[in-house]
């Protein structure tokens, strides 16, 4: 008897202890299992069309976006560790934390802008000026004192260049580009999900949930965060022993390792005359451009961060950036509390050009409606020191180059990381 009395008190305390556990335990709701009602008004969620109520569509986290791959951000430094051999002091460093985003592996292609223009020309009849609008500028190629003509007429369309990165693209052509994109994309993937497509093409409603965010350029700071890909030097706990001066380990230019030991990591101008090598041992093998595929990714899987064709940034370019901003994802998107006014009165950059020139080097041009939009990551025709991910340069957004291409990147929705 006394055994069965002292006993139930601690039957009755297990029972309990295991009531409470399984309370803990309870599954909460979230985004990718929201329950079957409202936990704020017990209202019932309606999970298919005939349902009545709140409509509540099953998610399973952000679809994978074609040619993309997953950035992790965090904390880092931005700014140039290179010695500042042109003295502009324009990008000092500063902690920041970028949140984590996806970007192209690779530079957009000559494929991928005939395939653009082949849709524009398509779906363009009533307003021919938008296929007109989105040819490059070939011209880019060609030059008084030399003779690159031949890639005017075969560099873009010619099928043995279809994966060379498109250029002569200026920064708002690029943009254009990354608007049709979602477009397409969205369109593609709702299809895919039978989702009903809006009436006159419109835009897919984020709450389906089976549409990615929109397609855009980098900013400034994810571009170089993407570049330094400093996942790669990690130790121990949130220690970092070293900052890359390239995109890969160590100060040298060439691959250390195994087979490919002595061949350039990137594709750049190596001296004054010299592109690629000589003869017999061409070791960049690129006098221009290459595959965008070409030279190995860095840590992030990302080719071609260094070298082949510079990249345009969604930023707006001002020569002290870092003095004015957020340390959360910073962004300059026009010329707030930093007028183009405040450089250059005589019309140009450190008095490099002639007063009155609009070359689109100048930051005159942002008068004009013509911002000088940010670009960074050397080319072909760029010496190393341009290859480092803090060095930064700018064109205005309205011209091209023969030197400047692109690659997309985008928000990681639905995440606090």
């Amino acid at each position: 008897m006394f055994q069965t009395f002292f006993r139930l008190p601690a039957i009755a305390c297990a029972l309990a202890s295991v009531l409470a556990l399984g309370a803990c335990t309870k599954e909460k709701p979230s985004s990718v299992n929201p329950g079957e009602y409202s936990t704020a008004t017990g209202l019932t969620f309606a999970t298919s069309d005939g349902d009545e109520g709140f409509p509540v569509r099953d998610y399973k986290g952000q679809p994978p976006a074609p040619g993309m791959v997953y950035i992790e951000g965090g904390r880092t430094v931005l700014g140039s560790s290179e010695e500042d051999v042109m003295y502009a002091r324009d990008n000092v460093e500063r902690a920041v934390t970028i949140m984590s985003f996806y970007m192209d592996e690779a530079e957009i292609a000559n494929i991928h802008w005939l395939e653009y223009l082949f849709y524009l020309r398509k779906d363009s009849a009533q307003n021919p000026d938008l296929y007109a609008n989105a040819v490059p500028d070939t011209m880019v190629w060609v030059k008084e004192l030399s003779y690159n003509d031949p890639y005017r007429e075969h560099y873009l369309r010619y099928p043995g260049f279809r994966y060379y990165p498109v250029v002569g693209v200026s920064w708002n052509q690029a943009n254009d580009y990354c608007r049709w994109r979602t477009s397409v994309v969205n369109h593609k993937l709702a299809e895919d999900a039978d989702v009903e497509i809006p009436t006159g093409g419109g835009r897919i409603p984020l709450e389906t949930g089976v549409v990615v965010p929109d397609y855009r350029l980098p900013s400034e700071a994810e571009w170089e965060y993407a570049a330094q890909a400093l996942i790669g030097t990690q130790y121990n706990d949130e220690n970092q022993t070293v900052k890359r001066l390239y995109p890969w380990d160590g100060h040298a230019l060439r691959n250390p390792y195994g087979k490919e030991m002595g061949n350039f990591l990137a594709n750049f101008k190596r001296g004054r005359g010299d592109y690629a090598g000589i003869a017999g041992k061409l070791n960049d093998a690129a006098m221009i451009t290459a595959s965008i595929y070409d030279y190995p990714p860095n840590d992030y899987n990302l080719y071609n961060m260094a070298g082949n064709v510079n990249e345009w940034c969604l930023d707006v370019y001002r020569p002290f950036s870092f003095r004015d901003f957020e340390d959360l994802n910073p962004l300059r998107r026009n010329d707030y509390k930093d007028d183009a006014k405040a450089y250059d009165r005589d019309g140009s950059l450190i008095g490099q050009f002639t007063v009155g020139n609009e070359d689109p080097r100048s930051l005159e041009v942002g008068r004009k409606n013509k911002q000088p939009r940010v670009y960074k990551g050397g080319s072909w025709a760029d010496v190393a020191y341009w290859l480092s991910p803090g060095t930064r340069r700018f064109w205005a957004q309205d011209s091209a180059s023969s030197t400047i291409g692109f690659r997309c990147a985008m928000i990681q929705a639905g995440r606090n990381y």
